[in-house]
């Protein structure tokens, strides 16, 4: 299973699928040390002294940050896993609050100490423990002036490794004052102590980039472009690596994606040793299909976090969609090697056979992963088993795809599955037999608008409204959409809404651009008014004009697995258009099965991926090729 956000998964319905991430050990390079340092301890009486703390580790940290064999841990990254972990008291000592979440974090290295301020002098002592044994590995302390924080993390830094990198500010008033923010839960005193930051050292990038940053999340996008326009304005003079943080976040605020790639380049090249900056860009380049980018930046980041299995599993996906299956491969065996028990290794594998076109191979690992984990998957217990079924229908033996199919509707039966009525003749539809599929469905919604389950009534005849069209019965479309929206209950109502509108009057493209913008007004469902618009001008025969929003679709998703459907559907578009040579890398790979199970305009796509392939084929002389393409679709279709 690759981590990834899904538009077309779910029957009749908008799903957004969020990444999980998993560890495991590679010794196939030489490691990194990881290591987080965490905040210092006041030692001190005196209170206005606790910005120190974090002034000190947040140095430390920066300064060591191009330092050879160890990728620091950020204060950003560890607090990332407050969520998880919970918020922890501020300005209390790093090795009691964070020590958690460095370990989380992946840290094997921890650095931790206290400071005093006594006589005009800062006194300053750094312990560093091996994560794994608990033993300290080394004890530094330094003296400085009392008002040095940076020259007594200098010193630190100089102590642990020789080639340090300079801190973005000599300002102390800047130092305190950021990180005093940095402290706060206020956010008007953190809002506050940034402006003093910038004051005191307009040079200094870390406040511009954190205030930009609040300023979005209050919904004020205008102040946010202003403090970063503030930042762009001193250009040189702010550091190299902090010009490309700020390019960053200034292209998410205008969601540009090929700018945020471009300053995720930069800034993993200014980053070397930060794994989280290589797999943003990995995960951005997948978004964007620059496969190949994505491949070597996942590689770059397994280099300083080889225990890692996420990435790997990542790396399979990306290698695969990039061309190199056997790249792929390998890093899924890898992956299965370092977690036996993980049936995710076990599907992912069957995924990268299933893409390959080894849908026996492909069957059988989706088998063993369900049974050595059939509810690992988040669409719920049994998915293996669809997917397993998906590649025994694709050879064409239908029976024992039946048999696999019916062994999945029985696990979500048991499992008290909304849908569980549906699926048995969402198969029986997506296989060719739609006479039976249909008499029944309706059979079923029938006896449910009888039986007092306006619920599943009104699903079922949504469900007939969009078969309807897909058979081009329009006006049955519209009656059937008509009775699941009078049954439809405000909690459930989406099917029905959208029958309704797909069920409409056929009507020229314009009109179906218009309809779509009223069905989804707001900018913010860009993705779902390009998805309903799609729909309707596919079921209205306006397969051209689809092409439009099918490829804003396809341009934001990425890759094809949970869209699975997405570049068979834009594929169709451009073979109507007569452009078979941007058709045919559309086609080449097998769509991985949703493990939902056959979603509502699943039978847009599938079995008509066939029909398209010998088309393709059949433009480009292959007429052996063509004919088995044609024979399956017939088959798999019933015509």
């Amino acid at each position: 299973m690759y981590c990834r956000t899904g538009l077309l998964a779910c029957p009749l319905g908008i799903a957004l699928l969020l990444s999980a991430a998993g560890c495991a050990r590679s010794n196939t390079k030489p490691e990194l040390q990881h290591f987080a340092i965490l905040r210092f301890e006041n030692l001190s009486a005196d209170s206005n002294e606790d910005w120190m703390g974090r002034a000190l580790s947040e140095v430390l940290s920066a300064e060591l940050s191009g330092a050879p064999g160890l990728a620091v841990i950020s204060t950003a990254q560890l607090r990332a896993f407050d969520r998880t972990l919970g918020v922890r008291p501020i300005s209390a000592p790093g090795i009691s609050t964070e020590r958690t979440d460095a370990l989380a974090a992946g840290a094997d290295r921890l650095g931790y100490g206290d400071y005093s301020v006594r006589g005009g002098r800062l006194s300053v002592s750094l312990s560093i423990e091996d994560a794994h044994t608990g033993r300290m590995v080394k004890t530094v302390s330094v003296s400085a002036a009392a008002n040095d924080v940076l020259g007594a993390a200098t010193d630190l830094a100089r102590q642990i490794s020789v080639r340090t990198a300079p801190y973005p500010t000599h300002n102390s008033d800047c130092l305190e004052a950021y990180a005093e923010a940095l402290e706060s839960r206020n956010l008007p005193d953190t809002a506050a102590n940034l402006g003093r930051a910038i004051a005191a050292d307009p040079d200094f990038g870390p406040p511009y980039r954190m205030l930009a940053e609040l300023d979005a999340q209050r919904g004020d996008k205008a102040a946010a472009m202003t403090v970063l326009n503030q930042a762009m304005a001193r250009g040189d003079a702010i550091a190299p690596i902090e010009r490309a943080r700020i390019a960053v976040v200034d292209a998410d605020l205008q969601a540009d994606a090929a700018a945020k790639q471009a300053a995720l380049t930069e800034l993993a090249k200014l980053e070397p040793g930060n794994s989280n900056a290589w797999q943003t860009l990995a995960v951005l380049a997948m978004s964007r299909h620059s496969y190949k980018q994505a491949e070597d930046a996942y590689r770059r980041a397994l280099e300083i976090a080889p225990e890692n299995a996420s990435l790997l599993n990542e790396l399979g996906y990306s290698a695969a969609y990039a061309g190199d299956f056997e790249a792929g491969f390998a890093a899924l065996h890898r992956y299965q090697q370092l977690r036996p028990n993980d049936a995710n290794a076990i599907d992912s594998l069957g995924d990268l056979n299933f893409l390959a076109g080894h849908l026996r191979e492909a069957e059988e690992l989706y088998l063993q992963a369900n049974k050595k984990d059939p509810n690992f998957l988040p669409t719920g217990p049994g998915g293996d088993l669809f997917k397993a079924a998906m590649a025994r229908a694709m050879t064409g033996d239908i029976a024992p795809a039946d048999d696999l199919d019916r062994q999945f509707a029985e696990v979500r039966a048991a499992g008290h599955d909304p849908n569980a009525p549906f699926r048995p003749l969402q198969w029986l539809w997506l296989t060719g037999r739609r006479t039976q599929a249909y008499k029944e469905l309706q059979s079923l919604a029938r006896a449910s608008e009888a039986g007092s389950q306006p619920l599943v009534a009104s699903h079922a005849y949504a469900e007939l409204a969009i078969w309807s069209l897909i058979s081009g019965e329009r006006a049955t479309a519209a009656e059937m959409a008509q009775k699941a929206a009078a049954l439809a209950t405000p909690p459930a109502a989406t099917p029905a809404l959208i029958a309704r509108f797909l069920s409409q009057p056929s009507a020229p493209a314009e009109e179906w651009r218009s309809r779509a913008d009223r069905f989804a007004a707001d900018p913010a469902q860009g993705a779902v008014k390009d998805q309903m618009l799609a729909y309707a001008l596919l079921l209205d025969g306006k397969v051209k004009a689809a092409a439009e929003p099918l490829q804003r679709l396809y341009n934001a998703s990425g890759i094809a697995v949970n869209e699975e459907g997405l570049p068979v559907l834009l594929a169709w578009t451009l073979l109507e258009s007569g452009d078979a040579a941007a058709a045919a890398p559309l086609l080449k790979l097998n769509p991985v099965p949703p493990g939902a199970g056959v979603s509502t305009f699943m039978p847009l796509y599938f079995p008509r991926v066939f029909e398209l392939r010998a088309q393709v084929a059949a433009k480009a002389g292959k007429a052996d090729e063509a004919r088995q393409n044609l024979d399956l679709f017939r088959k798999l279709s019933g015509k």
